[in-house]
Order: structure tokens, then C-alpha cells, then sequence
């Protein structure tokens, strides 16, 4: 959790910035120096990935490409924070249901209880297009790891409501997996401020 609330601060102040005119590029970057050698930065990118969806399709890194997403870390039998983050993230789906480029991308960290015939039947009890909100599923130590990839926590935790620990954080991704933004998935006053966001990036010119 400690790196989702560093994350969020390091957000906050790059939001907070009357100087931004766009939103910023999280996580570590590089220098690369060009064959005329120009210094190039390289922005940080989601590590790849590639696991099964609702439907048994495969979804990975190159299923995205080009697309903006909303990602979080979620499972069915959590009856703390998860119940609130599907309402969060359905309220965004809802306020984009007519962007073609648009996606939604939540990952089960309890693949092992969440089966793919279950992610299938949760997401028809929202009421969501399969093509448009993904439900993943995949090899759990995979799935934790990758976890880590977005600057996310998810872990088995014998003591934790569920047995899971997991950050609550919605993290926002453009065409090209950066990460753009990083929002509390069960605060709605942030959740706001990510759908404004997401707007914002909709209309961004593609770097």
C-alpha cells in the first residue's frame, strides 16, 4: 500500500501545477541517446503480459496497443474495498461507453476461486461489453508480479479480509502503456478526477 499512496503524492504534484498542460508520464524513465546524438527520454511502460479474458480470449501488451485503459487489481470474494472499486470503475465505464478507444482492465489476483466461467458471469451482472471491460485471468504469481509492474500491491495475506492484500488504486494508461495518472479507486471525489482525466487524454495528440 505504501507504494500506491508515494505514487498518489508524486500525482498530486504534478496535478497540482498550474505550469501542466498535459498530464504527466509516471514511473521511472531513461535517456537513450539517438544515432545523431540527441538525448531521448524514454518514458516508463507497462512490463508485458498476456493472460485470458472472460470469454477465453487471450489479451495482452499488443490487444491494447493503441488504446486508452483504466486497470485495476481486483477479486469476487473480497468484502472489503473491491465491492466499492467495481462501482467506481463501472460509473467510468458508463461515462465512456461511446469511446472506441476506451478499454477497462481488471485483473483477479485470486484466479484459483475466480475461474474464468465466474469473471464471465460477474461481468454479465454488470451489464458490460467483454470487448470493452476485461475480466483476466492467469498464473497467480504472474498476475502478483505484474501487480508490481503498474506500482500496484497484490499478495496472499492469511490475516487480510479474503486472504488477499491488495492497493485499491485505478490506474490510468494511454495508447502507447504508459501511465498517466494513478486515482483511489474507492474515493468517488478521486474517481471524478479521473474521468476528467481520462477525457483530457482522450484528446491528446498521440506522442
Amino acid at each position: 500500500m505504501k507504494w500506491f499512496v508515494s505514487f498518489l503524492v508524486i500525482f498530486l504534484v504534478f496535478a497540482c501545477s498550474n505550469e501542466v498542460k498535459q498530464l504527466p508520464y509516471l514511473g521511472n524513465h531513461t535517456e537513450e541517446v539517438s544515432p545523431t546524438g540527441e538525448k531521448i527520454e524514454k518514458y516508463y511502460t507497462i512490463p508485458a503480459f498476456s493472460f485470458l479474458n472472460q470469454d477465453s480470449l487471450t489479451v495482452a501488451n499488443q490487444t491494447l496497443a493503441g488504446q486508452l485503459y483504466v486497470a485495476d487489481f481486483i477479486f469476487l470474494q473480497c468484502p472489503t474495498i473491491c465491492p466499492k472499486m467495481n462501482v467506481e470503475m463501472k460509473r467510468v465505464y458508463d461515462a465512456f461507453l461511446d469511446k472506441e478507444n476506451v478499454r477497462f482492465v481488471s485483473y483477479t489476483i485470486d484466479p484459483k476461486n475466480d475461474s474464468i466461467p465466474l469473471l464471465k458471469a460477474y461481468s454479465e451482472s454488470l451489464g458490460v461489453d467483454s470487448k470493452k471491460w476485461h475480466f483476466l485471468h492467469g498464473d497467480e504469481r504472474e498476475i502478483h508480479r505484474l501487480a508490481e509492474g503498474y506500482f500496484m500491491q497484490a499478495y496472499q495475506e492469511t490475516n487480510a479480509p479474503g486472504g488477499y492484500a491488495h492497493s485499491g488504486g485505478f490506474l490510468l494508461i494511454d495508447g502507447k502503456q504508459h501511465i498517466r495518472g494513478v486515482y483511489d479507486g474507492t474515493n468517488p471525489t478521486d474517481v471524478n478526477r479521473l474521468i476528467s482525466d481520462l477525457r483530457l487524454l482522450v484528446n491528446e495528440p498521440v506522442k
